[in-house]
């Protein structure tokens, strides 16, 4: 029965498959229609420059990074928009701060980033977001980052290049952080600075979204 429905209603069929196929364009062309940048419309460029630089291949970059190589093809070709986690294992095998993959040169001395246009990158299930409070328009030693992380969620934290230091506070709710085998308590007022050059873990067991802000500060400046 269910057959034969099908077959009499071709062109409902038909109207309605137009109809996802123009829906589902819409929904791949809206941040750009909305004015709303794509933080990672620069990495692709980026990626192939500083690889090329250093005359790595795509295998070696894969095996450094431990990204496949499928994956690093399709950044560097604009196909795939890397979550937070992905930046951050090429930048540290790159060694290279994480803005520096996501940088894009601007000649202004002074730059208004309103909430509007925030460049907003976000981990693979949406629970945890980072937007940065500062331009991409160099690699910097210190960048600074609004965190948000959802109730009863985590966030695993590869190991930063030698020498880089996070500090952060707790703005609103709460917040578990594991620095190695130490975990640290946090409530909203408090703050922590730490050695991220070993594996961390933000965990929220709060009832409520975390917010908080992360000052990164990096060994030195990557020419």
């Amino acid at each position: 029965m269910t057959a034969v429905a099908l077959t009499h209603n071709e062109p409902s069929v038909m109207a309605a498959r137009q109809r996802h196929s123009a829906i589902s364009k819409a929904a791949k062309v809206a941040p750009e229609a909305s004015g709303t940048p794509d933080p990672s419309a620069a990495v692709g460029t980026n990626l192939r420059r500083m690889r090329s630089q250093r005359g790595l291949s795509l295998d070696k970059l894969a095996k450094a990074s431990g990204v496949s190589r499928a994956m690093l093809c399709q950044i560097e070709l604009g196909q795939s928009a890397p979550t937070i986690s992905i930046l951050w294992k090429i930048a540290r095998a790159l060694h290279v701060p994480f803005s520096a993959l996501i940088s894009e040169q601007s000649p202004t001395r002074t730059k208004v980033l309103t909430g509007a246009h925030a460049k907003v990158l976000r981990s693979a299930d949406g629970s945890f977001s980072s937007r940065a409070l500062f331009p991409f328009d160099q690699p910097r030693t210190v960048e600074f980052y609004e965190l948000r992380l959802a109730a009863h969620s985590a966030e695993q934290a590869d190991p930063h290049a030698p020498g880089t230091i996070e500090n952060l506070i707790v703005t609103d709710g709460c917040l578990e952080i594991d620095v190695g085998d130490t975990r640290h308590q946090l409530g909203t007022g408090d703050a922590i600075q730490f050695e991220a050059d070993i594996p961390h873990v933000y965990r929220n067991p709060g009832e409520h979204e975390a917010v908080i802000y992360l000052v990164m500060t990096y060994a030195e400046q990557v020419p």
